[in-house]
């Protein structure tokens, strides 16, 4: 049978059975027969999570490949009906064609739709939420094969849970998104010093539609990148394809590459090559549509942890990173990533009535990163911090109850429509319980 293995290569699974539906009847089919079989069932979008979260370990893997595209477009409401295992790159484009746009985005396409929101994915935006604020509707097949709908008025529980649902409520079918008009945006990236950004964060936040930062935590230089809502009489300009080219492909990824292999290769020059990089980094101007700014082509693989904190602890979190990185067994290659989105009422996101920053680190696959990992989750757990579901974390349900005031609500609602675990894998048997 056809091995399983995550974007990272933190997870592998050997299903028993692999069914790539073309309709919603052949995937409600698929999931009586694994039910009567006393198999599980897990959807499999593109793998990208970090987490063993789409395993399908050892029961039915579900295929959604073919099950992709825009079903109905309403360009009046703005109301975009999508099957669910549509690539975001892929909705990107076809929304573009349609004049429209998803209001934000992370900085990653290769999800599927229904993976990015099931997982609690994310762009950055101190007045936005994650992806799964846009949903209006969902369908989902429930575990005895019926297809339902939810939304605010219809079926509310299930909605407010199944928005950020781990893929444990039942398979999505389609996503009703609440887009907008089609629109470019105008970004300014430039080098600025840690400190300085800390000490005007909550400035930064207000005063622009989206930022973040990058820091590499063996300097003291911050990356911090601003993204505005270009009016919309104004032209983009976006950077000539050769200046596009050298600068994401060459100098991002390639050049990027080849300096992490060298730091696996000489642990040693870690921490100076580390320096240097954040040294580097130069200004960079322009304006495009909005999905080619928001996303970013990443083809270095790596390994990430992700916690959302409240956001007036941002400065004491950095603060405690700076000092425990200089203490880690083993250096760090890649940049810590400092993000911000509005509180919501989604039972399981990570923003959930909270005011949010998201502190993301990574280090390079195949350099050790457990310490670093481990350090990192003990500094951010004194603030409270939630995991971001798709990437990698130690907690269980018993930690994340004291997290999310709604988290038994979502175990009731759980209970409800999938009793007999047809759903369930490894993963979310740690993270929710049984």
């Amino acid at each position: 049978m056809q091995r399983w293995t995550n974007w990272a290569g933190t997870a592998t699974a050997t299903p028993a059975s692999v069914v790539r539906p073309r309709d919603t009847a052949e995937a409600a089919d698929a999931i009586r027969a694994a039910a009567r079989a006393g198999r599980t069932v897990r959807p499999l979008g593109t793998g990208h999570s970090f987490t063993a979260i789409g395993s399908p370990d050892t029961g039915c893997a579900l295929d959604l490949t073919h099950w992709s595209g825009i079903v109905r477009a309403d360009p009046d409401t703005c109301l975009v009906e999508v099957r669910a295992g549509t690539p975001l790159h892929r909705l990107n484009a076809e929304l573009d064609d349609l004049g429209l746009a998803m209001a934000n985005l992370g900085d990653i396409d290769q999800q599927t739709i229904a993976g990015a929101i099931s997982t609690g994915t994310h762009g950055t935006g101190g007045r936005l939420g994650g992806l799964a604020t846009q949903v209006e509707q969902l369908r989902l097949l429930l575990a005895d094969g019926t297809e339902v709908r939810c939304s605010a008025t219809e079926r509310p529980e299930l909605f407010a849970a199944a928005r950020v649902g781990l893929g444990a409520l039942g398979v999505i079918t389609t996503v009703t998104l609440r887009c907008v008009p089609a629109f470019a945006l105008a970004a300014d990236e430039h080098p600025e010093p840690l400190d300085e950004v800390l000490d005007r964060f909550d400035e930064l936040v207000a005063d622009n539609d989206h930022v973040e930062f990058y820091w590499f935590p063996h300097g003291s230089n911050t990356l911090v990148k601003r993204n505005n809502r270009l009016p919309a009489e104004q032209e983009p300009r976006p950077l000539h394809p050769v200046r596009h080219f050298l600068e994401y492909e060459v100098l991002e990824n390639r050049l990027f590459g080849a300096v992490c292999r060298i730091g696996r290769a000489v642990p040693a020059l870690v921490r100076p090559l580390n320096r240097l990089c954040g040294s580097t980094w130069s200004a960079r101007a322009y304006s495009d549509r909005s999905h080619r700014v928001f996303t970013t082509p990443r083809t270095v693989r790596f390994v990430e942890s992700e916690y959302a904190i409240p956001r007036e602890s941002l400065r004491e979190v950095i603060t405690e990173l700076r000092s425990a990185v200089r203490r880690v067994e083993h250096p760090v290659m890649f940049p810590v990533e400092v993000r911000v989105a509005a509180a919501d009422d989604i039972w399981l996101s990570t923003a959930h009535q909270r005011p949010t920053a998201y502190v993301a680190i990574h280090q390079f696959q195949g350099m050790p990163y457990r310490h670093w990992f481990d350090t990192f989750q003990d500094v951010v757990d004194t603030v409270g911090g939630r995991p971001h579901w798709g990437k990698m974390h130690r907690l269980d349900a018993a930690a994340l109850r004291e997290r999310y005031p709604r988290f038994d609500d979502f175990r009731k609602v759980r209970a409800e429509v999938d009793p007999g675990g047809v759903f369930r894998n490894a993963y979310l048997d740690r993270v929710l319980g049984w």
